[in-house]
């Protein structure tokens, strides 16, 4: 068991917990949610003992083994790749130091000969035989060959070092096992392996993660972060979605009556307080006034904004043809003699690991990069608006935000500016904030805004769920489940393509494979399968978003 007892911390002024208590029980999945800035990882770090807390404590049950996903991808440089994994289970690792240290020795002495049995008793005992066999079998299944095991992680690509710090948390079987974004650049296959491992563990697993899909594949319960304070549900994210939409709605009608019977009870009080024969009504309005204490009713921390796009006209059947289009970066073909035609209703997931391919495509299209050979056409009716990757440019000036929004809005009314902001979860405040300075996931807010005020019937984004925190992510996916007309997007969120996308298209070495299903109809097929088989040059890739 893993307990947390009146746990409370704050930085400066910032309280993040207060008198926290949880207990943890093995066996169970907990998916710990709560909008950015809440304290997930900071959470975490307080369960690891890594961060310090104001007051409280943390408890593990005694001989429980404690795991956690590293953050520092360069922390093992030194080391080989089956060495940074074994080093997930400290104790082992050290009795592996240990022993090949005194094996290395010409002669040992009676204490050393001594001290070799202690050390293969406890290797024997905590799986030190079977240790470089697990940690393959562990890289293999996230996608590791064995040829890699004794290469140095300092060689490694950014991508397999976090397979194989993942492959570290997991060594050993850990009783406890603390996972911070453990889906970030995995790719599918990589990523249900780990769906279907923790599935299989009887230990504490607390992951947080912004992958939906993750979180309701692997998750028992969801410890949420919300009203300062941590309250634990059954069941996984979806689940926790809608019972927490129902909670919400009774904790904002409790909150409205108690604010109806507070109003009236002022308006008695101010009508009678001087009357003599209504002294003692108005006294105990008083009393009850003073016991109604509206602060201490819960505000929820989390916000959706509003998503929401509206197509100013009805789009014709034919959105977009390419015909014969080709474009090298470099040295490098990103595709050749590609066509295509997009109708009215399809959305368009881009998949696949070449990510400069997706973006090109798309700066193509929306007129920002030229085409070395072929071209395309708009249809008579589109009318499209561009979420780039790069937005940067966007946000460069000196304008306030509601200044920076008028200016693609046909209604130029301050209120109706700063209304639509406020949709978009920006306060009366901040609407005055210069956008130079806004974060990064302001900005998609921003962005997005401007989308909403287009009025366009064919939408092109490319990776618009980055910086957005779980509740932004759930308002923009169903507000593109809802738009009428077509969209061209990618993403690096699985159940954000398997719920829009309706036909999906990845770009290969040898072409691009282009198949009107969706993600999951694409995933579970034969044919696809063998044909990414044949287009990969006879091997098996594995599929990224």
């Amino acid at each position: 068991m893993l307990s947390v007892s009146d746990v409370s911390l704050s930085f400066g002024k910032r309280l993040l917990f207060k008198n926290v208590n949880i207990k943890f029980l093995s066996g169970n999945c907990y998916g710990l949610i709560g909008a950015n800035g809440s304290g997930k990882s900071t959470f975490l770090k307080i369960l690891s003992g890594e961060q310090e807390v104001d007051s409280g404590s943390i408890s593990i049950s005694s001989g429980m083994r404690l795991a956690v996903l590293a953050q520092n991808r360069d922390a093992y440089n030194e080391h080989s790749v089956i060495h940074a994994v074994i080093r997930g289970y400290p104790r082992l690792y050290e009795i592996m130091q240990e022993r090949e240290i005194l094996y290395s020795k010409p002669r040992m002495t009676d204490d050393e000969g001594i001290r070799v049995a202690e050390l293969e008793g406890d290797f024997a005992r905590i799986g030190g035989y079977e240790s470089e066999s697990e940690a393959a079998t562990l890289l293999s299944g996230l996608g590791i060959s064995d040829d890699m095991l004794q290469k140095q992680m300092s060689k490694l690509d950014e991508d397999v070092k976090v397979r194989v710090l993942v492959a570290q948390a997991l060594f050993g079987n850990p009783d406890i096992l603390l996972l911070d974004e453990p889906t970030n650049h995995l790719d599918i296959e990589s990523i249900g392996w780990l769906e279907d491992f923790l599935l299989k563990m009887r230990s504490i697993v607390i992951v947080v993660s912004h992958d939906r899909h993750f979180l309701n594949r692997v998750c028992s319960h969801i410890a949420d972060i919300d009203f300062g304070k941590i309250s634990v549900y059954y069941g996984n994210y979806s689940f926790w979605q809608q019972a927490s939409q129902l909670i919400a709605v009774q904790q904002k009608d409790r909150r409205k009556r108690a604010e109806a019977r507070a109003e009236e009870l002022r308006r008695f009080i101010q009508r009678f307080a001087a009357n003599a024969s209504k002294s003692k009504q108005a006294t105990s309005r008083m009393r009850e006034l003073d016991k109604l204490d509206l602060e201490s009713l819960p505000r929820s921390s989390r916000r959706f904004p509003y998503c929401s796009f509206n197509p100013e006209r009805k789009l014709g059947k034919t959105v977009l043809e390419l015909k014969g289009l080709s474009k090298r970066l470099d040295s490098q073909a990103l595709f050749s003699s590609w066509n295509l035609s997009a109708q009215a209703g399809d959305k368009i997931g881009f998949v696949g690991s070449n990510n400069l391919a997706k973006t090109a495509s798309m700066d193509i299209i929306a007129g920002e990069l030229g085409l070395d050979e072929g071209k395309f056409t708009w249809g008579a009716t589109a009318k499209f608006d561009y979420f780039p990757k790069d937005n940067s440019r966007f946000f460069s000036s000196d304008l306030s935000l509601s200044d920076w929004l008028r200016q693609y809005s046909a209604e130029q009314d301050e209120a109706y500016i700063r209304g639509f902001l406020g949709r978009m979860l920006f306060t009366q405040d901040e609407s005055l904030k210069r956008v130079s300075v806004l974060s990064g996931g302001e900005r998609v807010r921003c962005l997005l805004a401007k989308m909403m005020l287009s009025g366009a019937n064919v939408l092109i984004l490319d990776n618009p769920t980055s910086h957005l925190d779980l509740e932004s992510i759930t308002s923009l996916n169903n507000g593109l489940i809802d738009f009428d007309g077509t969209i061209i997007f990618a993403s690096h969120d699985q159940q954000f393509i398997n719920t829009i996308a309706n036909r999906i298209i990845e770009f290969t070495p040898s072409g691009v494979i282009d198949r009107r299903m969706t993600f999951e109809e694409y995933l579970q097929s034969k044919d696809v399968a063998d044909l990414r088989n044949e287009m990969y040059g006879d091997r098996h890739e594995r599929l990224r978003v």
